[in-house]
């Protein structure tokens, strides 16, 4: 439930009523090119206490390449915890096919994403195939090239539609900033697959399966002292409310622009209540950055 004063200067106003912290990657703590200020030094200020803290990432690709990336990035490693992936997440799903869904997908991929970008498929009996004809289904990692835009698609999902092709994301957003540009997500190019009448599955936030996995990696903490923090309404609040934990928003990141404010900056705090009905999600507490 949101609280009168849920807008609050930075995390330590209530990492006291938390043990367990659930915490995005990108636009909370990097912008794909660099640490954001103050993340670090928060993620410190959450060690020193003895928090147990996730990485919980929408990134297509398994969790080492996440730590790998965040090493690269700048981003200390004894800052945080475990990291998980929403690659990582549908790379477990495909291994052990235990529903009938990931069952049916068969061994040929057709991949949608970056060339390099194919870690899902790591260590995996699935062939890796360019072919709609031959694939038995789509693997939707990201956009081949980050200034495409979803209309690029359409011959391809067309083609895939036609076939029945059913396509597994292993990225629910739709767009994320890289530094100051916006670049569709694999979400993205999935949301107009399933406007076609495809079968579309999915791993990573708001979807519950990730969380399951995400709870298990805090042994002995009850969800109730568990707080998720990111810059999504639509992935981050909302997989944290569909879970039943708590959350904080981080209003200067993915939707500072939608809010009327520069990035990191504060809100008007009656810009929060139109918002939040749009996206129908509410925090549990809001703040400008992840900063402590």
């Amino acid at each position: 439930m949101t609280e009168p004063n849920h807008l609050i200067a930075g995390l330590s106003a209530v990492a006291g009523r938390y043990d367990g912290f659930i915490l995005d990657l990108w636009g909370t703590i990097h912008n794909g090119v660099e640490p954001l200020p103050g993340a670090i030094d928060c993620l410190r200020a959450l060690a020193q206490r003895g928090k147990t803290v996730l990485i919980l990432s929408n990134a297509p690709r398994r969790s080492a390449a996440v730590a790998g990336r965040m090493d690269a990035v700048g981003i200390p490693r004894d800052c945080y915890g475990p990291v998980l992936s929403s690659g990582e997440a549908g790379w477990l799903a495909l291994r052990d096919r235990a529903d009938a869904w990931h069952a049916a997908l068969g061994d040929r991929a057709f991949l949608i994403g970056e060339a390099g970008d194919e870690s899902v498929l790591q260590d995996q009996a699935i062939e890796e195939t360019g072919s709609l004809d031959r694939a038995t289904f789509l693997l939707c990692v990201g956009a081949f090239r980050r200034t495409d835009t979803v209309a690029d698609y359409a011959a391809l999902l067309a083609g895939a539609r036609a076939r029945n092709l059913p396509m597994l994301c292993v990225n629910p957003d739709l767009e994320v900033l890289r530094g100051p540009v916006r670049e569709i997500c694999a979400g993205a190019i999935a949301a107009r697959y399933a406007a076609l009448g495809g079968d579309v599955g999915y791993h990573g936030k708001p979807h519950r399966p990730i969380y399951a996995l995400s709870f298990a990696r805090f042994p002995g903490i009850a969800p109730a002292r568990i707080l998720a923090v990111g810059d999504s309404l639509r992935t981050d609040i909302a997989g944290a409310n569909g879970a039943g934990i708590d959350s904080l928003f981080i209003t200067g990141g993915l939707l500072a622009e939608e809010l009327g404010i520069a990035p990191l900056s504060d809100p008007p705090p009656a810009a929060l209540p139109p918002l939040y009905a749009r996206y129908r999600q509410r925090p549990t507490w809001a703040a400008a950055a992840f900063r402590w």
